[in-house]
Order: structure tokens, then C-alpha cells, then sequence
């Protein structure tokens, strides 16, 4: 087998959840430009036109789907219907939300908004997706989106570390217990990126100039810098590697 071979998704049918905008968008086209079929989702299914576009520029089909990943009896209606007419072979569960405020100020809605959106969203995605998975007995690929918050104790971001740690957890007990079925779940860790969900931090130019500096590659990542590696791991090439964490981080955690 070639190494391109290994790595083509042609005949994989991909699901991205939160693909409107920022990292979920550019895993969609590299997925895309890799060969496989890609469904996109988000809570307003119109804010998904410019995804597809991409999508069909880069030579596949795309299809959109309305999700809200805080709605578990929705999350299995919907993938549930999709996989039925369209079989999953790849899931990336990239949907979040991050807000960041003292620890002692931190309310129960603000905690359930973000626990519940990257942590339990996610894990009933991966249920609902895996329940077709296993059923065809043609396993499938898993990729969740951790963080460097996974690892790191990060001031101020309790809730959305606590859910990221939480989620790499709960990609390698999934690895373990799904093996079985032919099924991997693996896991990236975005370091800095500069995307609208965290363009506050970045507007903040003493801030972003100091993060930079503790960058051993000297810049922030881009959309397309993630999704090589998640190509990598929904493919053949990664048939063997399953319950792991890549960090696309720029060197950082290396470096602390």
C-alpha cells in the first residue's frame, strides 16, 4: 500500500459537528480534499452555505446538518437518520464553547453551558455514531477535540479545562472498551489559535504578544494547520493508533 493510498478517505463518509466557522470548517475541506464525503453541523443549519461551498470546491459532497449538541434526545434523532441513509465511517467531534471568569464567580448555567456542550455533547455524539459503527461491523474513526487545558491548569478557564481534560478521559475509555468493534477514537489538542470563538483573548495585544513568545515556532496556529492530523487519524495510514492526544500546539507543551 502507498502512502498516498493510505492516506485517501475516497468511499469514507465524514461527520463534523460544529462546522460552520474556525478549526470545524477547516477540518471539513481538508476531509474533504482527502476524498471523503463530508456532513457538516451547527445549531443554525444556514450557517453552514459556506462550508459546503468549500467543501465542493475541493471535489466532494457535502451535506448539512441542524444539531444542537446540548440536545441528547435531538443528538440521536438526528445522527440517527443521517447514519441510517448515510452511513458514518468518521466522526470528529470539534462543537465547544469556552468563556472564561473567576472560579469564584462561576454559576451553575455557565458551567452546564460549557460541560455540557464539550464534554457530554460529545460523548453522545460518539454514542450515537458508534451504534452504526459497530452495527455494520466495518469499524470507523472517532476524533475528539481536546485542548491544551487537557494538561494544563489554565486561570480563569475551570469550566472549559475541567470538560476538555474530561473529554481526554473519555477518548481513551472508549478506545478500550470500542476496540473491539473496529471502532478507534483518538483525540488533537489545539494550542493557540487565533479563531472567532477566541478572538477576545487575541485583541488583547500584551497578552498576545507575551503567548507568543512562549511559542516555540513563533506564531499562532492557522484553521489548516489541524487538518492534516485529523486526516491522519481518520485514515488507514493511523489503522494502529487509537486512545491518543496529538497536540498541534507549535512546540508549547513541549516547552513547558
Amino acid at each position: 500500500m502507498s502512502n498516498k493510498s493510505a492516506f485517501d478517505l475516497t468511499g469514507r463518509r465524514a461527520l463534523v459537528t460544529g462546522g460552520s466557522r474556525g478549526l470545524g470548517q477547516g477540518i471539513a475541506i481538508a476531509l474533504a480534499a482527502a476524498g471523503a464525503e463530508v456532513c457538516v453541523t451547527a445549531r443554525a443549519r444556514a450557517s453552514l452555505d459556506a462550508t459546503l461551498s468549500q467543501v465542493a470546491a475541493a471535489g466532494t459532497s457535502g451535506r448539512a446538518l441542524g444539531l444542537d449538541v446540548t440536545d441528547v434526545a435531538g443528538i440521536a434523532a438526528a445522527i440517527g437518520e443521517l447514519d441510517a441513509a448515510w452511513p458514518i465511517d468518521i466522526l470528529v467531534n470539534n462543537a465547544g464553547f469556552e468563556s472564561v471568569a473567576p472560579s469564584l464567580d462561576v454559576d451553575e448555567a455557565l458551567w452546564d453551558s460549557i460541560v455540557d456542550t464539550n464534554l457530554k455533547g460529545s460523548f453522545f455524539c460518539a454514542q450515537a455514531a458508534a451504534r452504526g459503527m459497530a452495527s455494520r461491523g466495518r469499524g470507523g474513526s472517532i476524533i475528539n477535540l481536546c485542548s491544551l487545558t487537557s494538561y494544563v491548569g489554565v486561570p480563569t478557564a475551570v469550566p472549559y479545562g475541567s470538560s476538555k481534560s474530561g473529554l481526554l478521559g473519555m477518548t481513551r475509555a472508549l478506545s478500550a472498551e470500542w476496540a473491539r468493534h473496529g471502532i478507534r477514537v483518538n483525540a488533537i489538542a489545539p494550542g493557540y489559535f487565533r479563531t472567532e470563538m477566541t478572538e477576545g483573548f487575541y485583541a488583547d495585544e500584551a497578552w498576545a504578544t507575551g503567548m507568543l513568545g512562549k511559542i516555540p515556532q513563533g506564531r499562532f496556529g492557522l484553521a489548516e494547520d489541524v487538518g492534516g492530523p485529523v486526516v491522519f487519524l481518520a485514515s488507514s495510514a493511523a489503522a494502529y493508533v487509537t486512545g491518543q492526544c496529538l497536540a498541534i500546539d507549535g512546540g508549547y507543551l513541549a516547552s513547558i
